[in-house]
């Protein structure tokens, strides 16, 4: 791409404060202003950016696509597609929680206060709520548990009870529970440290809600053997639920086929876009990650 049609390109994105110019868009390209970037534990950061009030639009479980900054001097050919953490619509911010792990969120890691950064979205479908179920459980591990906080976010607005249960290798990279608490929901921790983390002990607690009336639906991001759990679950008892489905994507949009993954409905397997026809899944029909 020359020089001349990077400035088109970017001359076409939102900024705060821009008028609407293109009011028919459902997603679009905004230009972001880093409000901040810092560290929750030695593996994730938090960023908060302030964005046009048309990027404020994103639903539960829909996702951005990231144009990341370079960690090393060489360009980042693609963008990076992100679950949004939450939205703060009163003070127009976007807010995201990733692992610095590989060249695009490493980039991402060296924002700093003021920076630009170019987002585009909001994409994808998301979660959906049933207004017949009155409690959720939410099941979610490591960087999962960023996609699942806007559904806790959606259900305290429907005024839906939510019980999550946060998984992690140790209490250090524990995330999101002082936002899951802070929007009213009860949270459960399991660890691999203590084993509370083993498949048994959490279908032990997710028996106990089922029990108690606590689980109209099921929700989950972030561990195959936690989905497979919710699946066997949710097929012995009789309760639904969603899936939102982690993959690497070029376009984000559909077009490129590279988010591919295999699903089966009604016994027979088929292939579907994460990035357009999920991220957000019925729980059944996903074979896992």
């Amino acid at each position: 791409m020359s020089l001349e049609q990077c400035e088109k390109y970017t001359d076409s994105a939102l900024r705060v404060g821009d008028a609407d110019r293109y009011p028919q868009r459902v997603a679009g390209e905004f230009i972001g202003v880093v409000v901040s970037n810092d560290w929750v534990n030695k593996e994730y950061k938090h960023l908060v950016l302030k964005v046009h009030e048309r990027a404020l639009g994103t639903y539960a479980g829909q996702f951005f696509h990231l144009l990341c900054p370079t960690p090393d001097g060489a360009e980042v050919w693609m963008r990076r597609p992100m679950s949004v953490y939450r939205v703060d619509k009163k003070a127009g911010q976007l807010e995201f929680l990733y692992k610095c792990e590989g060249r695009g969120t490493r980039g991402m890691g060296m924002l700093a206060k003021g920076d630009e950064f170019n987002i585009a979205g909001p994409l994808g479908k998301g979660f959906k709520l049933d207004p017949a179920w009155k409690n959720i459980v939410v099941l979610g591990r490591g960087v999962g548990l960023a996609t699942l906080a806007p559904l806790s976010q959606l259900a305290a607005e429907k005024k839906v009870g939510v019980t999550t249960i946060l998984s992690a290798r140790n209490p250090d990279v524990v995330m999101s529970k002082d936002l899951f608490e802070s929007l009213g929901a009860k949270t459960v921790t399991v660890l691999d440290t203590d084993k509370s983390s083993d498949v048994a002990n959490v279908s032990k607690i997710i028996e106990a809600l089922i029990a108690d009336k606590k689980a109209d639906a099921f929700f989950t991001c972030g561990s195959s053997r936690l989905l497979k759990l919710m699946q066997q679950l949710g097929k012995k008892h009789g309760i639904p639920g969603q899936v939102a489905m982690e993959q690497i994507m070029v376009c984000g949009v559909g077009a490129c086929y590279v988010c591919m993954r295999t699903f089966e409905i009604d016994g027979v397997k088929t292939l579907k876009r994460v990035c357009r026809d999920g991220p957000v899944f019925d729980m059944q029909t996903a074979v896992g990650w």
